[in-house]
Formats: C-alpha cells, structure tokens, sequence
C-alpha cells in the first residue's frame, strides 16, 4: 500500500545525502517534496501541515545543520513524527473487569464489517478468549446468514436469534447466551448503510445505551482514502469510538486513511486487514509501518510471522539434518511448503529493510506458479527417488516430466536448485558460515533473480 510514498521519501532522502552539508535551502527543497508526497499519497491536507511544520521546526535546528550526519538526524525526526502521526504506540483493545466484555463493530455498509467480526473472533480465539458472535443486522438477512458461515467455518459459537429479532432483542440475548456459555467477548456485527443517515445512528446510540461496550471499533475501507477518515469522523462525533479496523490494506489504495484517521477523529488504529483469509487480520503497530515507509524494514512482524507459522520442532528436525548431511528432496517440498504458509513471498520480501543490497528486493516479481511446479515435480517422484536424488536418471526425468505435467528442462533446473540448496545451507555451520553471504547472490531459486534463500 505504502510503496509509492515509501520510493518518494527514500527518493527525497537520498538527494539530501548526495548533497554533502546539509543547508537550510535543501532542507526546504527536501521539505516541499515530501509535502508533496504525502499529498499525492491521499494523506488529509491538514495533518501534511501539521506533519511538515513539526518536522521542520526540529530539523532546521542548528544542532541538525551542523551535524556530523545531518541526514540521517533528520531521518530519525521524519521516522519519529511519522510514529507519533500513527499513534505512538500499539493501542490494544480494552475489556472489561467482568465479562463477558462487548465490542461493537460500527461502519457503512459494504465496509468489511461482517468480514472484519469473524477475523477478530479468530485472533481473540487464538490467543486465549471466548467469542461469541451475533449479527444485529435485520435490514440484510444476508448479512447475518454470512457471518453464520464464517461461524461455521472457524467453529467458533454465534447467536443467531431468531428472524423477528429486533437489534435490541437480539443484543440482550446475545449478551443471556454469552453468560450461559462462558464467553468472555461478544461481538456485535451492527447494520450498516451506504450513507450516514440519522436513522442507523439512532440505533446504534440505542444498542450501545443496552450493552455498554468496552469497545467501539469503526471498520474503514482503505481503499475509499479520505472519505474513509470522514466517515470515522462523522461516526466519532455521534457514537463516540474508541478505535479503527482499516479493512484491505494489502490493496493498492495510497495509504492516506491510514495514516490520517488517528489525527483527523483523534482515535488509535487497532487493527489492519491484509488479506481475504480469516487470520488476515493484523494489530497495528505505528512504529514498525513508519519503518516500513521509510525503507527500514519490519523484521519483527516478519520473525512473529514466522514464529507462528512454522511449527519449531520440525524446524529443529531440519537443523539435524542439514548437520548431517541428511537433507532430501522431500524435506526440500516440505521446507517449501512451510514457506507458503507465511503468506504471499512479495509481502514477506516487503517486510526486509530496502538498504544496501538488499535495496531492490522489494522490485522483485515471485511467480507463486513456480512453487506450485517444484512441489508438483517431487510429488511425482518414488519414494526412494526423493530420498536419493542421485539415482534419478534420463528416463526418470522424462517419467517424472510427464507425472507431474512439466517439462524435462524444468525437472532438471529443480535439481541443481536443490543440489545449490543443500549446499547454500551447508554454508551456516561451522567456519563456512562467512561464505554465506557470497553464495546467496549465486544461487537463483524460481522467481528470485540473483537472490537466493
């Protein structure tokens, strides 16, 4: 979402450097164009003033002028005003002191509320609370039946009520069934409209009145920018809420919602949905997409995503292995396998710092296809083929060319990846370990020229 806004300000800071000393007239012209910037990247026109007038009042200071590496202190100031643009800090959701704890989902409608309800259901599941969903929308039976299946799908427990429910009604049962099953959280999927109508904000004043929620979550679509923040805003003045869900940041909208609403409504953004599956919901940390932005990366969402997706003992298993010289053609499939797991490869080389050599990554293009191949290629192999790739001969390559709908050439371009593979990996241990580094831009594995692992 950040790219174009993230090649500008890199663009922007690397001028600065190419400029020697740093002067109060570049640091005006470097100003102007980061002005510019974030304008284009949709960001609201009041807090562009905002952000320019703070980050100018600490970089033209004399101490920055006449610094030893004024560049990079001004960096650290745009990265600084940036967080605190964002929010400072993760806001976290808030429960109650008794449960169960109710959490309102408010937006207009084809937002991704009912989309956004079952995504937080999961992560609150997973990390140790009891959920239980209920949809107040009557106006559209669909929407209700929708958030049925998704209830379904992640076996997670919903009150449906019953089809002459008013919203009230069905939020009072909702909040009788939560005590009767335990559930510590009710999630409440409100109606929506395609407009803010005095109407829907008299119900949803209604059902708050009834259930006092610890939480008021707007849910904004990023790719309507502005009138995302707008909408917030608008909702913010009458209902009161205490943060956002900006749903589908992994569009290719600019970026300006998310970096306007917490200072246009003065609320946190709490979560981001980065995807269509039911964990593609992530909490938003400002500190780590202000990093993002500015090129420097975001290896902590990275390790965490890697830290739950792939499972450490087998991790450790695979250590044993390359240690010893054990590492097959299966284990090869299955490392792949593990990696598919992360998500897609762009957005993972997304998250790696774009400095020095690794500058370019984020321009790579993965063509998730390839993968696709190199796990239908082993699959067509015997079992002893995989395990001793040795053995695997002309007639073999033919045989498993044609099992797994491939050509020859592709069976034997896997191989010498897999021959480069073990011994790329071989290079972590021991004295070969400096050799790493040198290996990895040799190695060219499907969709990644000239960068291997």
């Amino acid at each position: 979402m950040f790219e174009n806004l993230s090649d500008k300000l890199q663009r922007v800071f690397k001028n600065l450097r190419g400029e020697g000393k740093l002067s109060a007239e570049n640091m005006e012209a470097a100003l102007r164009e980061i002005r510019v910037a974030l304008l284009e990247a949709d960001v609201h026109f009041k807090v562009v003033k905002q952000f320019i007038d703070s980050v100018k009042e600490k970089a033209m200071g004399q101490e920055v002028l006449s610094a030893l590496s004024p560049t990079q202190q001004v960096v650290k100031i745009v990265r600084d005003e940036m967080v605190k643009m964002l929010g400072t800090h993760q806001a976290k959701l808030r429960f109650a002191n008794e449960p169960p704890s109710t959490l309102m989902i408010v937006g207009l409608q084809g937002s991704g509320k009912t989309t956004s309800t079952s995504k937080l259901a999961k992560f609150l599941s997973k990390n140790g609370h009891k959920p239980l969903m209920c949809s107040v929308d009557v106006y559209r039976p669909a929407a209700r039946k929708q958030l049925a299946v998704l209830a379904r799908e992640l076996k997670l427990p919903l009150y449906e009520g019953s089809d002459a429910d008013k919203p009230a009604e069905l939020a009072r049962g909702a909040k009788r069934e939560a005590s009767q099953i335990g559930a510590d959280i009710i999630l409440l999927d409100t109606a929506g409209r395609l407009h803010i109508d005095d109407d829907l904000m008299v119900e949803l004043e209604e059902l708050k009145g009834i259930l006092n929620p610890t939480e008021v979550l707007f849910v904004a679509d990023a790719m309507t920018g502005q009138d995302a923040v707008k909408s917030a805003d608008e909702f913010h003045k009458r209902l009161g809420i205490t943060g956002v869900i900006l749903t589908k940041m992994d569009g290719d909208a600019r970026g300006g919602a998310a970096l306007s609403i917490r200072s246009v409504t003065g609320q946190p953004l709490k979560f981001v949905g980065v995807g269509e599956k039911s964990d593609a919901l992530e909490p938003f940390h400002p500190d780590r997409v202000a990093n993002r932005i500015l090129g420097m990366g975001d290896v902590l969402s990275l390790i965490e995503k890697v830290e739950e997706s792939i499972d450490r003992k087998s991790a450790e298993e695979m250590q044993r292995k390359l240690l010893d010289d054990e590492f097959t053609l299966e284990d090869f499939r299955d490392q792949i396998k593990q990696l598919r797991k992360l998500g897609p490869l762009e957005s993972l080389l997304g998250m790696m710092p774009q400095l020095g050599p690794m500058k370019d990554l984020k321009n790579v293009k993965v063509d998730e296809r390839e993968f696709t191949n190199i796990v239908a290629i082993i699959d067509s192999m015997t079992a002893q083929e995989r395990r001793n790739h040795m053995i695997i001969n002309g007639a073999r390559r033919r045989r498993i060319a044609r099992g797994s709908g491939t050509t020859v050439q592709e069976v034997n371009n896997l191989l010498k990846q897999y021959t480069q593979a073990r011994k790329m990996m071989k290079s972590f241990t021991g004295a070969n370990a400096g050799m790493l580094g040198k290996r990895l831009g040799k190695l060219k594995l499907p969709g990644f020229p000239g960068f291997g692992g």
